[in-house]
């Protein structure tokens, strides 16, 4: 290039340098993620899902394990990816440095640089499982350092290390300011696992759901505030901060904010690590639908993809890594039934509801919603019964296995279709397994029994009673 066209072209030049500078911290939009699962038995493949990903706009993906087949669809694609250990292997990693870095070489190494990995997550919500309490907590933070340590000695040093944990860390959330850990883990767990993040210039990962909030309390917390829809005279306003708040996903990060600050480490970095709404649910599950579903995500997008960052109330400006869960709705999560429904798309690549996680489609621009059916709770009968389905037609085995998983539970489960109840006839398995897995659901779900039964239950609001065969159903 002659000389006076390069000068000519300087200010142009700087211009571009700048314009390049921005796009790298993020530009107008930072694209959101994606949490990317596995548990369904008629997902696309890796690849596809892949090319499903990028077409709605999603900047990262996070995988619930380090996935070679999706690993080797995500080379040179730019995605940002997660990746994730095991909670199994954390006290082997925690305490065996060869063992964390043999799972760096295996598990990393042979994907990176060409999978853009930025984030390796160890463990996922491990402190919500007071059952791992003396075999997994202890082990987690030397897991992470022995991680991090075999990163450095391989120089990668753009894959922050951190892990999951869900709102139920914090003992108390409200109001924003008042949040701090649970007395049983802040000083053994929190404590050295924020000098970490700290050390490392790494995030806390939150798993924050508005919408299990909500669910558990809709008469006291506003559908409009949880789906960042309320207007101003339904603010928040946290006497302690003195903040103002406009939706329900602000206060629960700050919650975490002022937890964090508590210890003494307020600067720590916060990443979302899942938000999302269920597009369906059971007849007895509230405000699962898709239009809540769609205005909350496009909401949630508007907000955290927009440049400059709106952060919170108590980190105004805060960029965030920001994953919305979940691509997919899994059929083999168990659970009741909104574990099924979160996702942006159905298993065969049809989107549940458009949106857009770039962040450049204008609300405005999107067609007309479906009315919300269950925004109240459901006043009638409900009974639980046979359903069906792939599985339960190719396999006796299993629809057997699950009624005599129901009968086994005791208190007269399966009474009614013992030879000479009033449900024995017709003596067949499909008829005892709607018996059964109604009278089990009836008489334990307050104790947290679902309707699933590996996906062989399902909610029914018609009386399947016939004669004398009475089933047992509660009101809601």
């Amino acid at each position: 290039m002659p000389r006076h066209r390069e000068m000519a072209l300087l200010p142009l030049l700087i211009l571009l340098c700048l314009f390049s500078s921005l796009a790298a911290k993020g530009g107008r939009f930072a694209r959101l993620g994606i949490n990317y699962g596995t548990l369904g038995d008629d997902l696309p493949s890796a690849a596809r899902s892949v090319a499903l990903l990028r077409s709605i706009g999603a900047g990262a993906v996070k995988i619930y394990d380090a996935n070679p087949a999706i690993l080797r669809a995500l080379a040179g694609t730019r995605l940002r990816v997660s990746i994730m250990v095991p909670n199994e292997i954390i006290p082997s990693l925690g305490t065996n440095a060869s063992l964390a870095d043999a799972w760096v070489a295996a598990y990393l190494t042979p994907f990176y640089p060409a999978v853009r990995v930025r984030y390796l997550l160890v463990g996922n919500e491990i402190l919500s499982y007071t059952s791992l309490a003396n075999s997994t907590w202890p082990f987690l933070v030397p897991a992470m350092v022995n991680i991090h340590r075999s990163l450095i000695a391989r120089s990668i040093r753009d894959v922050k290390v951190s892990t999951t944990f869900a709102m139920d860390a914090l003992g108390i959330s409200f109001p924003p300011s008042a949040g701090a850990f649970r007395s049983d883990i802040a000083e053994p767990v929190i404590r050295p696992l924020l000098r970490f993040l700290h050390k490392t210039r790494s995030y806390y990962f939150v798993d924050a759901y508005p919408y299990l909030a909500w669910a558990s309390n809709p008469s006291s917390i506003r559908l409009d505030y949880a789906l960042f829809t309320a207007n101003s005279s339904f603010n928040y306003f946290d006497p302690g901060s003195k903040l103002t708040y406009t939706n329900l996903l602000d206060q629960m990060l700050d919650a975490v904010a002022a937890a964090m600050g508590r210890l003494g480490f307020g600067d720590v970095r916060m990443a979302v690590a899942e938000t999302g709404w269920p597009n369906a649910g059971d007849l007895d599950q509230i405000g699962a639908n898709v239009h809540n579903a769609a205005t909350y995500n496009r909401n949630l997008v508007q907000r955290m993809a927009a440049r400059p960052a709106a952060g919170t109330p108590a980190r105004p400006g805060a960029l965030m890594p920001v994953f919305i869960f979940s691509l997919y709705n899994e059929n083999q999560k168990p659970g009741p039934g909104t574990e099924r429904h979160w996702g942006l798309l159905y298993p065969h690549g049809k989107m549940a509801y458009d949106v857009d996680l770039s962040g450049r489609r204008p609300l405005a621009s999107y067609p007309s919603l479906p009315p919300p059916e269950n925004n109240e709770p459901y006043k009638g009968r409900i009974w639980c019964v046979f359903g069906g389905g792939r599985r339960a037609a190719s396999n006796a085995t299993a629809v057997g296995a699950a009624l005599a998983y129901a009968c086994g539970q005791g208190n007269g489960t399966c009474d009614g279709i013992r030879p000479g109840g009033p449900c024995h006839k017709p003596n067949t398995i499909v008829s005892h397994a709607s018996y059964a897995f109604n009278s089990y659901w009836q008489l334990f779900r307050r104790a947290g029994a679902t309707c699933f039964f590996d996906g062989l239950a399902l909610q029914t609001k018609t009386d399947p009673s016939y004669g004398s065969c009475k089933y047992r159903s509660l009101a809601n």
